[in-house]
Order: structure tokens, then C-alpha cells, then sequence
């Protein structure tokens, strides 16, 4: 009588199921889900944010970008010298970016559809540079 060995067959299913009944009994440090309560937050951080790319002579396009996002420590105090107040002033800025590129539809014929737009990689309270940055001077 000869005893014939039978192959063992892969079964990914039974992988999964395995990997998911581990990771469901360990602590919850690894299963917790951190929420940041944005009304409080502050600092600086990356956020996924979408716009409305246009330019005349082409039709608009929705693009999801990172950007820069938060709020950051500002204050002022009077001083007796000129110009009668001490400030210290940071906005949420970009520290590095991308630049990435992307087709407008429907320009016209003499319209380069190319519109190009900055994906943030880090994010920083900093002095506002109006080169990177919108910054409003006075109100």
C-alpha cells in the first residue's frame, strides 16, 4: 500500500480572515482612531483640499490638492516706542511643495490648456511670504 502526500493548496481567504481575527484582538492602541477636534486645533498641518481650476479661454476642473491648513500663536502688545506696539505674527505656511501640472478641458484653439498648481509636502507657522502666501496687511 502506497500513501500518496496531497499537496497543500494556498487559500488566501483563510490568510485574511486569520490576519483580521489577530488584529481585532490586540489592544486598542492599534485599532483607536485619532480625531482632532479643528476648532481647538492649533498649529500647522497638511490638508486635503479641493478647487476650481480656470483660466479664460478654457473650461473649469475640480482638482484635489494638499494644502496648508491651521492656526498659529499671534500676538501684539503696546509698547512706549514707535511704532507703539511689539507683535509677533505667524501664519500657516508653506515650508516645501511640488508643482504639478494638468489639462484644462475644453480651451480654445489659441489657449495653452496647461494649468500648474502647488501640492504641499510640509507645513509651518512662519512669516507670511507674499511670494507663497496671500497675506492681508491691514483690514
Amino acid at each position: 500500500m502506497k500513501l500518496q502526500r496531497k499537496k497543500s493548496q494556498w487559500r488566501p481567504g483563510l490568510v485574511l480572515c486569520w490576519v483580521l481575527l489577530w488584529i481585532s484582538q490586540q489592544p486598542d492602541s492599534l485599532c483607536r482612531v485619532s480625531a482632532v477636534n479643528l476648532r481647538r486645533f492649533i498649529g500647522c498641518a497638511v490638508r486635503e483640499f479641493t478647487f476650481l481650476a480656470k483660466k479664460p479661454g478654457c473650461g473649469g476642473l475640480h482638482i484635489t490638492t494638499d494644502a496648508c491648513w491651521g492656526r498659529c500663536e499671534t500676538w501684539e502688545k503696546p509698547v512706549l516706542d514707535p511704532p507703539f506696539i511689539e507683535s509677533y505674527q505667524r501664519v500657516c505656511t508653506y515650508n516645501e511643495t511640488r508643482l504639478l501640472s494638468v489639462k484644462l478641458p475644453n480651451c480654445l484653439p489659441n489657449v495653452d490648456p496647461t494649468y500648474t498648481y502647488p501640492v504641499a509636502l510640509r507645513c509651518d507657522c512662519d512669516v507670511c511670504l507674499t511670494s507663497t502666501t496671500e497675506c492681508i496687511t491691514s483690514v
